[in-house]
């Protein structure tokens, strides 16, 4: 499956010590001093070739997870799906992993406890430990397929990855269809890594994934969730939505919003989405906090704002009510795939239950609202509606604008400014007919 080994030595590469984490570096020759293979594998080395500065740095080694825990007191295991060794250091977790090892892919495999696979030939479980040269192969694309050692300090490239880096290629290591049906999420993690190193995805790499993303749906939800962290709230936000949709993941992702966004002429909800995502790219530019409630609330608003229009329609209930309805249906819906925790679908609630009640300032409400702790981000959340409709909105954006920025005496003032308008019509109480009264009892004539 792999190409010829080639070996950069020293002097062949820029990769430094310097440039590496000093715990990794303690992690690499613990090992090599307890007599095991160890070296820094993936993104790391990637980034480090690239002239990036790594989130982390993994290890590799030829020690099993227990034989690493025995090695370092600081270690604790985890995973099911494939075991891993977590070497603490303070703030700073170290990533060992043993070499991983091919399934065998017999009929009697799934009566194997190390390794097993689903119908789909999904990997369920992992922990089938091999050679360098077969954990080189079982790695997702080139790019990551790199080695370094502190042995010799050189790069051990297995599938021309440094190639890959050179011609800005996401290109898939083996079968992409098999690839692909090992572990679906292989297919988010190729439009992350285009749109972070700013590189193609190979035609080849690319073509099995419109057929395939229906696979995610057997990812656990929790997992998506954790997989859409990385998509939206690392500065490339807007990008990889883009992807995401123009690859067809989106539609297997949140299909509420592909229906709306192939119904949307008028791009509203395109534009608002941008608007958002684009916001919080800035934000991660500029080292400000995110959240992922805000990205959620910006993709899930129009399939809630559409259910929320049917229900008044066909049901005759209130906005109120039928806002609620439609809210509790659409998370309920995407909870079945991406598993949104309850901190943050609660703060995507407020901010679009808030959008109703922002219309209403007469009297005291405006003042009471600005004292909500969800007020900032259903304003912010306003502001992003108002650039992506216009009209009304804008001008409703503006007033709370002012609001915001006026001291007591000029909020007083745009209050009074509204006259009738922002004031919520009370509906009619209907009254009750009059209760008729029984005919009196004939009088007993016997």
């Amino acid at each position: 499956m792999l190409p010829p080994l080639k070996v950069l030595s020293r002097d062949q590469h820029g990769v430094s010590r310097k440039d590496i984490s000093p715990n990794a570096l303690k992690v690499l020759y613990r090992l090599n001093d307890a007599g095991y293979e160890a070296y820094l594998v993936g993104g790391c080395i990637r980034d480090l070739l690239m002239g990036l500065q790594p989130k982390d740095f993994d290890v590799v080694t030829n020690a099993h997870p227990e034989q690493v825990r025995q090695v370092f007191k600081n270690c604790r295991l985890i995973g099911r799906r494939f075991r891993l060794a977590h070497v603490v250091f303070g703030r700073e977790i170290i990533e060992v992993a043993t070499f991983r090892g091919h399934h065998s892919g017999g009929d009697d495999e799934e009566t194997v406890p190390t390794g097993v696979r689903s119908d789909h030939g999904q990997i369920l479980r992992d922990n089938v430990y091999g050679t360098i040269e077969e954990d080189a192969e079982r790695r997702d694309f080139t790019i990551n397929a790199l080695y370094y050692s502190v042995n010799d300090f050189a790069i051990y490239d297995f599938a021309n990855g440094v190639e890959a880096i050179q011609n800005r290629r996401i290109e898939l290591i083996g079968d992409p269809e098999t690839r692909y049906r090992e572990d679906p999420v292989r297919m988010l993690r190729a439009v992350r890594f285009a749109t972070k190193l700013n590189m193609e995805i190979a035609p080849a790499t690319a073509a099995p994934i419109a057929e395939l993303a229906v696979l995610l749906k057997n990812i656990p939800a929790a997992r998506l969730f954790d997989e859409s962290l990385k998509l939206f709230m690392a500065g490339k936000a807007f990008d990889n939505f883009v992807l995401l949709r123009d690859s067809g993941i989106l539609k297997q992702l949140l299909p509420q919003l592909h229906k709306v966004l192939k119904q949307d002429s008028e791009s509203k909800a395109f534009n608002l989405i941008a608007n958002a995502l684009q916001n919080t790219d800035e934000r991660v530019a500029q080292d400000k906090p995110v959240t992922p409630a805000f990205v959620y609330a910006a993709l899930l608003w129009y399939p809630v704002e559409r259910r929320m229009q049917t229900l008044l329609v066909e049901s005759g209930l209130n906005e109120i009510d039928a806002l609620n309805i439609a809210m509790t249906e659409v998370l309920d819906d995407v909870q079945r795939t991406i598993a949104i925790p309850k901190r943050f679908s609660m703060s995507i609630r407020d901010i679009w239950s808030l959008q109703t009640r922002l219309n209403k300032r007469a009297g005291r409400r405006a003042f009471k609202l600005l004292e909500l702790p969800k007020f900032r981000g259903a304003f912010d959340f306003l502001q992003q509606r108002a650039a992506a409709e216009g009209g009304a909105l804008t001008e409703l954006a503006l007033w709370w604008q002012r609001f915001q920025q006026a001291d007591e005496q000029g909020r007083e003032a745009l209050v009074t400014s509204l006259g009738k308008e922002g004031v919520e019509s009370k509906p009619k109480r209907r009254r009750k007919p009059p209760a008729r009264r029984r005919p009196a009892a004939a009088p007993d004539t016997e």
